[in-house]
């Protein structure tokens, strides 16, 4: 009979012992799971949130931090516009040159619905055209796709696009209308309707949570419009051609829902939260931080959000996970001793059988290891429990994560720090275990057949 054999029957015959203290391994372990792996995708889905473009511009008065989680994530309150002119030097103005893609952001409207609140973002149809936001898992690039409908025409100002989340929370579909709300807290007047005609495909970011009006929707709302130009700004010439694919208000036609022809609102009197800029070499980036934050005016800021994104996770997001990994690792060493006790309280009852053990030809090693691969035994089983109850715990809190926070979790979500938890528990359990074992190689055969103590 081999050792794990003998160790097996041990623990069998102190089934509910041996049961609840593999449970109290089990909880611990599937904490840990849950730790690991929801920080592991939170890390990978927010550093995805700010992938597909170089910088972000925006107003000079406010922290990077602040320009990022407006623009990115879509929380926080948005930081003072900045002309329509400094946009357009983006795409046909002095930093045409090392911009390939240039996106406009107007934030300060929000919808709300079914009690949940949503922010309203104008913008061009490039956004989903020709921005890419992280990667697949064989390396290709992710790109916009729409589960329902399509992109919203840059004629038609009073179109829409909506994150998956935004979707199925406010029960909207292609065909439907909505009113945003003029503010961020959906307090203030309601604006005329816009006509949803896309639905986007889940992303796993910030913009599953988001609405995207066309930016030339935007401007035509109430308050959205400036009394008068900005006093020392010189607009740019409309370029000669190809204005749409530099996204400049052009000579083309508007029309709302109705076939009615509107009226463009005049680039003078235009302003921009903040802008997405995807360089077309890789020196751009650092050429317009540098022409940009050294301005002596200061007007504007140019911000990498990868650093920024980075900085956060490290800061706030990293410092968080190590305190829940101490805590759970706590309970496993928690549970650990409870396996020495529950052993140890048993080498008692278990003298006379390890004493025929040894009056049979047993050794002593041999039968300090059967004691070792018990406390082995009853470890690994809590953990392989814990990490199948980890993973299923993840599946069923899955929709309440994605509802909340935007982060996709699934069952099957691994990290490859699970890799050395089996390996961590059999060196717990062999050092929980020495004692017991120690006691079985000391026991006295004599004694223990004759009943003495």
């Amino acid at each position: 009979m081999s050792f794990w054999t003998i160790a097996w029957r041990n623990m069998w015959q102190r089934a509910l012992a041996s049961s609840l203290t593999g449970l109290s391994m089990a909880l611990g372990v599937a904490v840990m799971i849950c730790v690991i792996v929801i920080h592991s995708v939170a890390v990978r889905q927010f550093s995805q949130d700010a992938a597909g473009y170089h910088l972000i511009i925006g107003s000079g008065k406010g922290s990077k931090t602040d320009l990022v989680l407006s623009t990115v994530f879509h929380v926080g309150t948005p930081l003072f516009p900045v002309p329509y002119a400094y946009y357009r030097d983006f795409t046909d103005g002095k930093y045409a040159d090392v911009t390939k893609v240039a996106i406009p952001y107007c934030l300060g409207d929000s919808y709300e619905a079914n009690g949940k609140l949503f922010r309203v973002v104008g913008v061009t149809r490039d956004l989903f055209d020709k921005i890419q936001f992280g990667t697949n898992a064989d390396g290709s690039p992710r790109v916009y796709e729409f589960a329902e409908g399509q992109n919203f025409k840059t004629d038609k100002p009073f179109q829409a696009v909506v994150g998956s989340i935004v979707a199925q929370q406010a029960g909207l579909k292609v065909g439907s209308t909505f009113n945003p709300t003029h503010g961020i807290s959906a307090e203030g007047d309601k604006h005329e309707a816009f006509e949803i005609v896309g639905v986007l495909e889940p992303t796993g970011t910030a913009n599953d949570r988001a609405v995207f009006v066309n930016i030339e929707g935007f401007y035509l709302l109430a308050g959205h419009s400036l009394s008068k130009p900005h006093e020392g700004i010189e607009t740019p010439p409309p370029p000669a051609a190809d204005s749409e694919l530099k996204g400049v208000v052009s000579q083309t036609r508007l029309y709302d829902n109705e076939g009615g022809e509107v009226e463009p609102l005049p680039p003078e009197l235009r302003e921009v939260t903040s802008i997405l800029v995807l360089c077309n070499n890789a020196f751009g980036p650092n050429s317009l931080i540098y022409s940009i934050n050294k301005d002596a005016t200061r007007s504007a800021q140019a911000v990498a959000p990868g650093g920024v994104v980075t900085k956060l996770l490290e800061e706030i997001v990293g410092p968080v996970q190590v305190v829940l990994l101490v805590l759970t690792i706590m309970i496993v060493v928690v549970a650990s001793i409870s396996i020495l006790v529950s052993i140890y309280n048993s080498m008692s009852e278990r003298s006379h059988d390890i004493a025929v053990m040894r009056a049979l030809g047993a050794s002593r090693v041999a039968v300090m290891l059967i004691v070792l691969f018990e406390s082995i035994l009853l470890s690994v089983a809590g953990g392989l429990a814990g990490i199948l109850l980890g993973h299923l715990i993840i599946g069923a809190a899955a929709p309440y994560v994605v509802e909340t926070t935007g982060v996709r979790l699934a069952v099957w979500e691994f990290d490859r720090l699970e890799l050395i938890i089996i390996p961590a528990l059999v060196v717990l359990a062999s050092l929980a275990g020495f004692l017991p074992a120690l006691s079985a190689y000391r026991t006295d055969v004599a004694r223990a057949l004759s009943g003495t103590r």
